[in-house]
């Protein structure tokens, strides 16, 4: 891994797709707010909520839920920035990600490491001190893994990157449930299950898109080393083994008619949307689909809230 590339600063704007902006920020204030990712962390706080709601059985402390949010927030915000300091050097040859700010220069790598490092240490110290141990220990799992075994290792050498990388991403509800509760059981694993199997079939709806960025960045996410046909048959069938663990949730987590009545319909519609994609793997109709799958995550997510709520 090259630890100084030469920054490059793009002719236009990155092309507006997926979790980017596509605008360049213009202040280094907002170079560093960028590095974190916004937008990513406000999908995963969005699991954070209502999995804490569940595990009271209700609304949990306004200070707990801050505490966490704040903690849950840093922690991936730190991971992001670890990511982009990482990946620096293909972020230049994406379009999608030309505009990020240590691609441009507008902050120093070595700077970005120990933003993001930072980060990670006073995550560690809220969740600990305002919450338990335990949550504080997951977040930082959740780094290491992100960064380890999905940035470093998988993203570049495995088309399976997203979807063992993945799992980072689904630690969050674990970290709401064990701020809550100080342990685990069978419903957040559950729900890690859950996020776990709705990466793959939203990633790859974006990767369909950006197919070619990560061709030239020579990552080797599924539609890129594979055959539509096979791609879009393994969306297929992650979403398919989604909706059924959504619909497990239901006795696991005791979830009552609002859930189950979000679960059947959203799943059903996901489930369509993929095969329809299947049958018109169009750059325009991934997108839809992958718009499709963030209002899925969080109206599910959101389900759970009010279903704890109402009964």
């Amino acid at each position: 891994m090259p630890l100084n590339v030469r920054p490059v600063v793009p002719s236009r704007l990155a092309k507006r797709g997926g979790h980017e902006s596509g605008r360049a920020p213009s202040s280094v204030i907002g170079g560093y707010i960028a590095l974190t990712k916004p937008r990513i962390i406000e999908l995963l706080l969005i699991t954070t909520i209502p999995t804490m709601v569940l595990a009271e059985g209700g609304w949990p402390s306004i200070g707990l839920m801050i505490v966490t949010l704040i903690g849950g927030s840093l922690a991936a915000g730190g991971a992001n920035a670890i990511n982009m300091f990482i990946d620096r050097d293909i972020d230049a040859l994406m379009e999608r990600t030309k505009t990020r700010p240590l691609v441009t220069g507008l902050i120093a790598p070595r700077n970005a490491l120990v933003f993001a490092i930072s980060l990670e240490i006073v995550a560690f110290a809220v969740l600990w001190a305002g919450a338990n141990l335990l949550s504080g220990l997951l977040a930082l799992s959740a780094t290491f893994f992100y960064v380890f075994v999905y940035s470093l290792w998988l993203k570049r050498t495995s088309k399976q990157n997203i979807v063992i990388g993945g799992a980072a991403g689904a630690v969050p509800v674990l970290v709401g449930w064990a701020a809550v509760t100080n342990s685990l059981g069978w419903t957040p694993w559950l729900l890690f299950l859950l996020i776990f199997l709705w990466t793959p079939p939203h990633f790859w709806a974006l990767a369909i898109k950006h197919s070619d960025d990560y061709k030239a960045a020579g990552v080797p996410m599924l539609p890129v080393v594979e055959t539509p046909k096979k791609v879009l048959a393994a969306m297929v069938e992650y979403t398919v083994a989604l909706v059924i663990c959504s619909l497990v949730v239901i006795p696991v987590a005791n979830m009552g008619w609002v859930y189950c009545v979000t679960a059947v319909i959203l799943g059903a519609t996901f489930l369509w949307g993929t095969i329809a994609l299947s049958r018109s793997s169009s750059p325009s109709s991934a997108m839809r689909l992958f718009s499709f799958s963030i209002s899925y995550i969080s109206v599910l997510f959101v389900a759970i809230t009010v279903d704890v709520l109402v009964r």
